[in-house]
């Protein structure tokens, strides 16, 4: 949208009045006052219209991700907090519109909230009903495994409507419990079968004390996951001091032999990078000096050299230190020339169709063109500069300032390259 049509966007829902801005009144909301006219009312009046457009982009960015999430009850709150603002937001706009697209996105994401929880009502019932089936089972291992399984589905599963929530809640927990009692009964009434679970334990500490400080790192981790694997599939119940200290003592094992893998791995990685940045300048440099080349060529075969090297550009890495800008920096001023250079003989064939002037009438064309088209940069870059000293700094204008700081970086770079090239005109004339 250009100024003019911000500034129509802004006397259309606001006014100015006593030297101060005002919000017509929308819906049930009376007119308010929004800001104050700094210098220039209609710049002014521009500017609430920009802040407007970032709450448009903030609304309509929160309804997007609505629209493609699958959990839209996680939205609502934000939903809520966005129409507060509206209350309260200093801008002008079309904010009872919004206000409406927020109202519908409310309803809409309650109403899935109540068909959810209708959902997980079914689905925490059948969780019930399989957990109720295994209560009274002797398979401990197995039963213990889909038990766990069924809570964690259950924790899955959004909630319910509140007034039942707590009695389904004790409901699955107390067949959960039922199982995992009878399971420690039968335990505590084997102590043979405790002392042969401690057993399995220190062998596996054992074995993996016998091969932390192994060297052979592929394959002694093979063999530590083993053992974790095997650890977990004991499934002793002990006493939490006597576990405890033997899964520190294992644990203390596992730890050792990792971190040492740990910074084997950094070392070969930091040595791998290395490289990597390194191979990377080298092609970067090569790249540069083909881009640089390019000028002594013809324009028509030049520009999609030109392109060809932007695109291999692209798929090279990255490369560290300073070095890294002053490379982008000069290849792109070379394909900025080619480019610059292929316009410049496309305006002058157009201008020039029905005849061919002298070389040294052709030369000074080129250098008028080029001035020409400097002059006409030079203008955007004051218009681009002034709209900048302009914008107020707050971070709602933080995306428009970065906007228009890379242009009038782009716009300084294409004066600077279109002076080289007269430069070069000159010296080769």
């Amino acid at each position: 949208m250009e100024n003019k049509d911000f500034l129509e966007e802004a006397r259309k829902y606001g006014y100015v009045q006593d030297n101060q801005v005002w919000l017509k009144p929308f819906l049930d909301f009376p007119a308010r006052q929004v800001g104050e006219v700094k210098d220039v009312e209609d710049e002014s009046l521009q500017y609430f219209a920009f802040r407007f457009e970032t709450f448009r982009e903030k609304v309509n960015a929160l309804l997007a991700k609505v629209a493609e999430s699958e959990n839209k009850g996680s939205f609502l709150m934000k939903v809520l907090h966005l129409k507060e603002q509206i209350e309260k937001y200093d801008a002008l706009g079309d904010f009872a519109g919004i206000y409406q697209q927020l109202t519908q996105a409310e309803n809409e994401i309650k109403a899935t909230i109540i068909k959810n929880r209708d959902k997980n009502l079914s689905t925490k019932v059948a969780l019930i009903t399989e957990a109720e089936a295994l209560q009274d089972s002797i398979d401990w291992k197995g039963t213990t495994e889909k038990l766990k399984e069924l809570r964690q589905n259950w924790i899955k599963t959004g909630p319910v409507d509140k007034a039942i929530a707590d009695e389904i809640e004790d409901r699955f927990r107390n067949t959960v419990e039922v199982f995992f009692q009878r399971k420690k009964e039968f335990y505590d009434d084997k102590q043979s079968l405790l002392n042969r679970t401690i057993d399995k334990y220190k062998d596996l500490i054992a074995k993996s004390e016998a091969v932390q400080d192994s060297d052979d790192f592929e394959g002694t981790t093979q063999k530590l996951k083993e053992y974790q694997q095997q650890w977990k599939a004991i499934g002793g119940n002990l006493p939490r001091k006597m576990s405890n200290d033997l899964w520190n003592r294992f644990r203390r094992a596992h730890n050792h032999f990792f971190e040492r893998l740990k910074d084997r791995i950094t070392q070969t990685k930091t040595e791998s990078k290395d490289r990597y940045f390194e191979d990377n300048l080298t092609r970067k440099r090569q790249l540069v000096e083909e881009a640089e080349g390019l000028i002594n060529q013809d324009v028509q075969a030049a520009v999609p050299k030109a392109k060809e090297l932007q695109a291999v550009w692209k798929k090279v890495g990255p490369v560290k230190g300073e070095e890294s800008d002053k490379l982008w920096e000069r290849f792109i001023v070379a394909c900025d020339k080619v480019f610059e250079l292929s316009s410049l003989e496309h305006f002058l064939r157009k201008r020039n169709a029905g005849g061919k002037p002298n070389p040294t009438d052709h030369t000074q064309a080129r250098i008028n063109a080029l001035r020409d088209f400097m002059k006409s940069d030079k203008q955007e870059l004051e218009v681009l500069e002034t709209n900048l000293g302009r914008l107020a700094d707050t971070p709602g204008n933080e995306a428009f300032r970065n906007m228009l700081e890379s242009k009038i970086r782009n716009f300084n770079r294409k004066i600077k390259t279109k002076q080289e090239l007269i430069d070069m005109i000159k010296s080769h004339a």
